[in-house]
């Protein structure tokens, strides 16, 4: 069913993410000291919700899932030394992180989590959303690759989350390929079924379209938007912030962010880091087929093996499963595109 709920002028809250998500783009290395000084600016310009932290969140440095330049305690550290006004929180996957990572983080006074499962697997989440609920910590559930289920199956994902306990639970764009129009579809199912739901929306922006969804959510009534400096994130990042709230300004919305100062700090914190120019074709496939960047390095060694193109390999993949990348799957794509290139170099040489 797709909403037909009237543009809401409510403010939503920001989660402002560049030193989480942002922290992909520098392969993880932002000190504790950067994450002290983006933190304090941050809370300084009003973000309400402060996220930092390694990209995959609590425990991935000890799993030696890509080895961060602090500690998650050097960062918990340095959020609680910088936020004053704010609330400051960190990423929460299922068996990276453990049960003892969460009472970790609320000694250190942590203020909310964001518990991210596989849109499928939510249940997965439930012994973490208890022990943060247990400290009195704020959970979100984020339902990653809210897209590959339809509207429905994610509506009644999200509805388990809230009977956990998650105050919001996220839609989440993780391949950045989204249409407003399913926006408004996925919108409509939770509402459907649980009226009063309070929402989050995660957007990367591999086909241009970030703010665009990022503003539908806010005139939706979600209660939370990710944003980031200079839209700073993984893969074609996430909505820049500064777009977001001069969109947000645009739409009629009452704004209290200098939106100069949020753009001065972009310029001055992140934008040195962000070194892509032009449009990346690899990042925009990726929203078109809807696929994860996570798995971008096993099918660029198949399609190498193979000597086919990356992003045709994607696009048949995609066909195949949008969640995973098993060998099986990339081998049967790779033999489709195979076939596809020999066709139409027959096609060429008939005309030739």
């Amino acid at each position: 069913m797709i909403s037909n709920s009237p543009i809401n002028q409510t403010l939503p809250k920001i989660l402002e993410c560049t030193l989480r998500d942002g922290a992909y783009v520098v392969d993880f290395k932002f000190t504790k000291d950067e994450a002290f000084v983006i933190a304090e600016r941050l809370d300084s310009l009003g973000f309400p919700l402060i996220e930092v932290g390694h990209g995959l969140g609590l425990g991935a440095s000890a799993k030696g899932l890509g080895h961060a330049s602090a500690s998650d305690l050097e960062y918990m550290q340095s959020a609680q030394a910088a936020v004053k006004q704010s609330k400051w929180g960190m990423f929460c996957i299922p068996g990276i992180a453990s049960l003892e990572d969460i009472d970790l983080a609320a000694s250190q006074g942590m203020g909310f989590v964001r518990v991210g499962t596989e849109v499928g697997d939510v249940e997965n989440g439930l012994p973490y959303i208890e022990r943060a609920m247990q400290h009195g910590i704020e959970v979100y559930c984020n339902l990653m690759k809210s897209y590959v289920v339809p509207p429905q199956g994610f509506a009644r994902q999200a509805d388990k989350c809230f009977n956990y306990g998650a105050s919001v639970v996220y839609l989440v764009d993780s391949a950045g390929g989204m249409l407003p129009k399913e926006i408004l579809e996925y919108h409509g199912a939770i509402l459907d079924l649980r009226p009063s739901a309070s929402l989050g929306f995660h957007g990367h922006n591999n086909l241009g379209l970030a703010v665009a969804n990022s503003l539908l959510c806010a005139e939706l009534g979600f209660d939370i938007i990710d944003t980031s400096l200079q839209g700073l994130g993984r893969s074609a990042g996430n909505t820049p912030s500064s777009q977001f709230i001069s969109a947000l300004i645009r739409s009629g919305f009452n704004v209290f962010y200098d939106v100069v100062d949020v753009m001065q700090a972009g310029e001055e914190l992140t934008r040195h880091l962000i070194i892509k120019k032009g449009y990346d074709t690899f990042d925009m496939t990726a929203g078109l087929a809807l696929f994860h960047s996570g798995h971008f390095e096993k099918v660029s060694k198949v399609a190498e093996f193979h000597q086919i193109d990356a992003r045709r390999l994607i696009i048949e993949l995609c066909k195949l499963d949008k969640i995973n990348a098993s060998s099986e799957h990339l081998e049967i794509a790779a033999q489709k595109v195979k076939l596809q290139t020999r066709n139409s170099n027959d096609i060429v040489n008939n005309l030739s």
